[in-house]
């Protein structure tokens, strides 16, 4: 009960702080956010229409601006950076500009102040906003992962592994009420393997340099930052909390019901040309792959990158059809419930009050 006050009353903190920056500016819907230092710059070409362009150099005044904003910067996300490198959003007519907000809850909160169009966050963001009966609601319009993202990784060399052994041991985790969190808690349930000390007050960015210098037995790290730090001889692969929970909906695209009901041609183009980076990340070689991510991952090795996406692909993390199933909603919020987040009275009996799938629906036919 705690927890879950504690989550949706900073999301509504972030909101108002968003709003009052919002109105220090010009007051105009078209500002571009902060991008971050991370983001390469898309280049844009294509018409503003809703049917593709045959060419991407033709009329860039008329690209269709995208305020975007990612959750944290992850190979986790590779299809979305794939439809940047690869112009698959400019086919589109779609120029994204991109920030990565740290965090699921300040992602809503972008939403919700107007300083994102759509953000990519764990799809539970939803389901507080709306629970919350403000003026805003959420909409997840296309799931783009099925498994959690995120792996164990073990400051010592393991000849065998079991998650009871974590009983006693101190993990370095995320923080309270976010998917891998709550993943990693009902992994440690299911398991049988509570008593483990999961640290979860250190930032995201701060992690794994905590580890390196000498915090925690474990710890839980999306990629490419737990191969780098395998790479550096600083940890140990244990487990992968994607395979040994099993399917979960973790991140989705997800944007405010009055952008929805503005901009359906905008959430479809955008569908479309995200579905187009799957596709392509199924077939691309190794070295195609790197050479897409490099300029979203600077720094990192080719190496890296290719074994990140080999993490992903062996989990089936990137589902060919983006479609969150009621099924799948089911999942989410029993694990809400059972991570104190969210009361068993709150859960939702429609999923259509926070999900649309028309547009995941549509992807085929639009072409």
């Amino acid at each position: 009960m705690n927890r879950m006050k504690s989550v949706t009353s900073l999301l509504l903190a972030l909101a108002l702080l968003l709003v009052a920056a919002g109105c220090g500016g010009n007051g105009s819907g078209n500002n571009e956010p902060s991008a971050s230092s991370a983001s390469p710059s898309p280049s844009a070409s294509p018409s503003d229409s809703s049917e593709p362009s045959p060419s991407a150099s033709e009329s860039p005044e008329q690209l269709t601006k995208v305020k975007f904003s990612e959750v944290i910067r992850s190979i986790f996300y590779a299809p979305h950076y794939v439809a940047m490198s690869q112009g698959f959003f400019e086919k589109q007519g779609l120029e994204v500009d991109m920030n990565t907000a740290q965090g699921s809850d300040k992602g809503a909160a972008a939403l919700i102040a107007g300083t994102a169009d759509i953000s990519m966050v764990g799809p539970e963001t939803a389901i507080y906003i709306h629970n919350q009966k403000g003026d805003k609601t959420l909409k997840i319009f296309y799931q783009l992962t099925l498994k959690d993202g995120s792996f164990l990784l073990s400051r010592e060399k393991l000849d065998s592994f079991k998650w009871t052994d974590l009983k006693g041991k101190k993990i370095i985790g995320w923080r309270p009420g976010s998917a891998p969190q709550m993943v990693m808690n009902s992994t440690l349930i299911k398991e049988k393997a509570e008593g483990a000390d999961v640290i979860t007050n250190i930032a995201a960015p701060a992690m794994a340099g905590a580890f390196a210098s000498g915090q925690g037995d474990f710890i839980q790290l999306f990629e490419p930052v737990a191969s780098t730090l395998i790479k550096e001889g600083k940890a140990y692969y244990v487990a992968s909390l994607g395979e040994a929970f099993g399917e979960f909906p973790e991140t989705s695209y997800v944007a405010t019901s009055d952008y929805i009901a503005k901009n359906p041609d905008v959430i479809q183009r955008f569908s479309n040309a995200v579905s187009e980076g799957t596709k392509w990340l199924s077939a691309a070689s190794d070295e195609e792959i790197a050479k897409a991510l490099k300029p979203f991952f600077d720094g990192t090795p080719d190496d890296i990158i290719i074994q990140s996406i080999k993490r992903y692909k062996d989990q089936d993390t990137w589902p060919a059809k983006p479609e969150l199933t009621a099924e799948q909603f089911e999942t989410l919020q029993s694990v809400l419930i059972e991570n104190g987040v969210l009361k068993p009275e709150e859960k939702l009996g429609d999923m259509s009050a926070v999900v649309d799938m028309s547009f995941v629906n549509k992807i085929g036919a639009a072409g």
